[in-house]
């Protein structure tokens, strides 16, 4: 379940802030990251990033988690959207922000498999190799649909 930033959560649980980075590489592709074993939804495939830690602006904790993740520093980051989704294990809501420029090539660092989805691929996700997806994932996927960046 999906909602707008500005609505009121419906789970009583505490919302756990997420930064979340959406790599733009020159081709038209985003980065996907696949959660390993021993993860809730293991197997499931989603944008880098993590946790926001107290007291640590979103900026900083996009850059920690994806230094901590994937090995890359970030030049810039926009906030592209923002949504919360009630997942069975957290509430969680996702600060998304899109990544144009960056240090490094990005590895897995916490044994989970990378891989760059071209935008026009969105909606053949299976057939590209990125299924399944997180379900919170799928509102990121659509909205970049229509992005002109790429």
């Amino acid at each position: 379940m999906a909602l707008a930033a500005d609505q009121e959560p419906t789970s009583p649980r505490p919302v756990v802030e997420v930064a979340v980075g959406v790599l733009i590489n020159g081709a038209g592709a985003v980065l996907l990251g696949q959660r390993p074993d021993g993860k809730p939804y293991a197997g499931y495939w989603e944008f880098p990033g993590g946790k926001v830690e107290f007291g640590e602006t979103l900026f900083a904790a996009l850059s920690r988690e994806l230094q901590e993740e994937i090995d890359v520093c970030i030049d810039q980051a926009e906030e592209f959207m923002v949504l919360e989704h009630d997942y069975p294990h957290a509430y969680v809501r996702l600060h998304i922000c899109l990544v144009k420029s960056w240090q490094g090539q990005p590895r897995g660092l916490e044994n989970q498999a990378l891989g760059w989805l071209n935008i026009k691929d969105i909606d053949r996700l299976s057939i590209a190799g990125f299924d399944p997806v997180l379900p919170a994932t799928l509102p990121i996927l659509e909205k970049l649909k229509n992005l002109e960046v790429f």
